[in-house]
């Protein structure tokens, strides 16, 4: 009987989407054990607010950038990646295949493509000028950087034709990652050093921009 209890218990506490850890260890850099310490995590924040099991976008924002109100577009860009079904909500299996971009042991390649992805606001496989603009404003307003029109688009403008290796007004995933080569701290906001140490330290998930390396962009 007590054998069964448990066992109910352990299912009931299962959260919706959960997948095994020893298949989504075998499809992502983290190990089985560093699967079970994430989903300790998964059903914090899933229950933080909403309490479904399943992380909405206000649970997200709250955990990632200390805040459940406010739009920023920064935040709606990680959410939207993570939420790989386009549901509305981030399922265990989700939320562990795309933290693990994240990894400091994920190979850059697969950094760089979630970077583009990130800054591609309207799915088009280019990141237009704008786009580029408006991922930089909502990066600074995240940091709570304030800088005058003048310095955004300095910032803006050198990275873009440093990019846009081509000239055609438009970078594509190529010219992305030699950008990114040239310029590894572009990347630096896509490694969260504790993730490798996740089974031995439960850490406050918060997720930190470096907005300012856009202004240090090699010359």
């Amino acid at each position: 009987m007590g054998c069964g209890a448990s066992s109910a218990l352990k299912r009931h506490k299962r959260a919706p989407g959960y997948e095994e850890p020893a298949v989504l260890a075998s499809e992502t850099t983290f190990t089985v054990n560093e699967v079970e310490a994430l989903y300790e995590l998964y059903k914090k924040l899933s229950f933080s607010i909403i309490k479904d099991g399943l992380i909405h976008k206000e649970e997200f924002q709250l955990a990632l950038f200390r805040s459940s109100k406010g739009a920023n577009l920064f935040a709606d860009r990680v959410f939207d990646l993570f939420d790989l079904k386009r549901n509305g909500v981030i399922e265990f299996g989700e939320f562990v295949r795309s933290l693990s971009i994240f990894h400091p042991k994920t190979p850059d390649s697969e950094k760089t493509a979630f970077a583009f992805k990130l800054y591609d606001l309207r799915g088009t496989g280019y990141i237009e000028k704008e786009e580029l603009k408006e991922m930089v404003l909502a990066l600074l307003d995240e940091s709570d950087l304030r800088l005058s029109d003048s310095a955004v688009e300095a910032i803006v403008d050198t990275t873009f034709n440093q990019a846009d290796s081509n000239g055609d007004g438009r970078i594509d995933p190529k010219e992305w990652e030699e950008f990114v080569k040239k310029n590894p701290t572009s990347l630096r906001n896509m490694s969260l050093p504790y993730l490798q140490d996740i089974t031995t330290a439960f850490p406050s998930f918060v997720m930190h921009s470096e907005a300012e390396d856009y202004s240090g962009t090699s010359k």
